[in-house]
């Protein structure tokens, strides 16, 4: 089964309504230059009203290890997603310290690319068109990648059955494709689930 992020939460309406669709995954970006950015106080408020069954994946650039540590210790987050120039070492120090999964996110111009993404030390890894952009990549470079990954990067209710069809990943990761003028849809998050679930009987 092809499991679902919703990504940019950042209202207690938008954790009402994923409770009741019930993703695997949500996401809280933590990036200040993302106009979906919450502050540590934010996410806090919205973990503590958000099923537990539902993992909390926090979105970092290049931040410091400590600020990223401190969130997966004291469980606003579970999960640490890095969109920035983070190495191994990086990586590692944050899975050693935490016993948290990490993933890395990796963006997809070149068959490079995809080279890189399948060599990370990472738990996990996202593979996008960059952070944010709302637009969809070559798919074609991707597959043949063998590690799950999550799929990024222009996904919306109306190509998520598609993009399970072509490229079976371990899970779709949407943001704008579930707003209307930058505010989570609850209408547009319900289609979005209801498109994958559906998907996931024929495939």
């Amino acid at each position: 089964m092809t499991k679902i992020k919703f990504c940019g939460l950042t209202r207690i309406e938008d954790i009402k309504a994923v409770n009741d669709l019930k993703p695997e995954f949500i996401g809280f970006v933590f990036w200040p230059m993302s106009k979906r950015v919450v502050t540590r106080e934010q996410a806090s408020e919205l973990k503590a009203v958000l099923d537990p069954s539902i993992k909390a994946v926090g979105v970092f650039v290049d931040e410091d290890t400590d600020i990223v540590k401190a969130l997966l210790n004291d469980d606003i987050i579970d999960i640490a997603q890095l969109h920035g120039s983070e190495d191994g070492a990086y990586i590692n120090e944050l899975k050693s310290s935490t016993g948290k999964p990490v993933i890395k996110a990796f963006r997809i111009r070149s068959e490079d690319d995809a080279k890189k993404a399948e060599e990370s030390p990472a738990d996990m890894v996202l593979l996008d068109s960059g952070m944010g952009t709302g637009k969809t990549f070559n798919w074609e470079i991707i597959k043949g990648v063998k590690r799950p990954y999550f799929l990024a990067g222009g996904l919306a209710p109306d190509n998520a059955a598609e993009a399970i069809r072509e490229l079976h990943p371990y899970a779709l990761d949407v943001s704008s494709g579930i707003e209307t003028e930058g505010i989570k849809d609850i209408k547009k998050m319900t289609d979005f689930y209801e498109a994958v679930r559906k998907e996931d009987e024929h495939d």
